[in-house]
Order: structure tokens, then C-alpha cells, then sequence
């Protein structure tokens, strides 16, 4: 609760801009029960996913810059949902914006991501997901390159790969390589 004073004192104008800021800190994105057309059970992400993946897309976390995958592949192809399997970018729209994650200038189809108000570490960003599993993917800026202008900065663990005309690298169910790949730490 917020009260107005008449004449406050400094400390109760300090008082009232903590706890706002605090208030602003602690609600994080402006998140909404939303059912997604893919769903997976917890224990089955905690299963497929590497913890680092799983930190990621499901506990909305973000990877230290210049440590992941995909900052400097090069690679023709498909960025994808690690998630779901869902396309999300192509190869031809993603540049160096020197920030040390993967970035795009455009999705490949519109619908393909969800945005939302992000106010978590006590500013205001756009997070994007994935609009079918909701997995938390990255950011968007508006201080992209043209044609479009905006900057999709995307973690490298929400991401998969489908280089240019080969079957998907992750399954039929889409998400982490299954089998052989060892599970990273955070």
C-alpha cells in the first residue's frame, strides 16, 4: 500500500521510493497463466533437457555472454525451439550485434515467438518465448539492424540447429539431443 503525504519528510519519500522499486524488482515479467498448444511434464524436461537448457527456457534464466553455441555459428539453416522443435529463425537473419549472444533482425514467421513486459532486475525489457511450449528464449530491442529494426537476443540453450536441407538433429519430438549428449552444468 502507497500513502500520500501532504508534506513528507525525506525519510518517508525515501521510504516510498524503496519499496516501489522493491515492488518494480520483485514482480519480475508480467506473467499470465496461459495454456501452451505443446505442453511437457516437469520431469520429462528435467529428463531431455541439459540443466543448463532447462535453467534457461523453464526458470527464465540467461547464459553468460560469449559462452554459447550458437554466438558464432555460422551455419546455414534453422535456429529452433530446444523445447519443442518449433522454427524460429533463419540463418539469413541473424547478424553480430556484438552483445555475445546469437541475434536475429527477424523471426521467420510472426507468430513464432510471444512477447511480454519484462521489469526484472529493476528495468523494463520485452522477454520473448516460443509461442508453442513457452520456453523462455531471449529479449527483444528495437536497435537492430534494417530492414526490421529489431534485435532478437536469444540464449544459445533455447536454440537447436537444422542446417540447410537435412532431416531435424533432435528427433521427431524436436528439443535436446537425445542419447549421447552430456548433460552441461550451469
Amino acid at each position: 500500500m502507497i500513502r500520500f503525504f501532504l508534506t513528507p519528510d525525506p525519510g518517508t519519500l525515501i521510504r516510498i521510493t524503496v519499496t516501489v522499486c522493491t515492488l518494480l524488482l520483485l514482480s519480475g515479467a508480467r506473467r499470465t497463466k496461459k495454456t501452451w498448444p505443446v505442453t511437457f511434464t516437469k520431469e520429462e524436461l528435467k529428463e531431455r533437457l541439459t540443466p543448463r537448457q532447462y535453467h534457461v527456457t523453464q526458470e527464465r534464466g540467461t547464459e553468460s555472454a560469449f559462452t554459447g553455441e550458437f554466438t558464432d555459428h555460422k551455419d546455414e539453416g534453422t535456429y529452433t525451439c530446444v523445447v519443442c522443435g518449433a522454427p524460429l529463425f533463419s540463418s539469413s537473419t541473424k547478424f553480430d550485434s556484438g552483445s555475445g549472444w546469437p541475434s536475429f533482425f527477424d523471426l521467420l514467421q510472426e507468430e513464432s515467438i510471444s512477447n511480454s513486459d519484462d521489469f526484472s532486475y529493476g528495468m523494463h525489457r520485452v522477454e520473448s518465448t516460443c509461442s508453442q511450449c513457452g520456453a523462455h528464449l531471449g529479449h527483444l530491442f528495437d536497435d537492430g539492424p534494417r530492414p526490421t529494426g529489431k534485435r532478437y537476443c536469444i540464449n544459445s540453450a533455447s536454440l537447436d540447429f537444422q542446417a540447410k536441407d537435412s532431416s531435424p538433429s533432435s528427433g521427431a519430438e524436436g528439443g535436446a539431443k537425445p542419447g549421447g549428449e552430456e548433460k552441461t552444468e550451469l
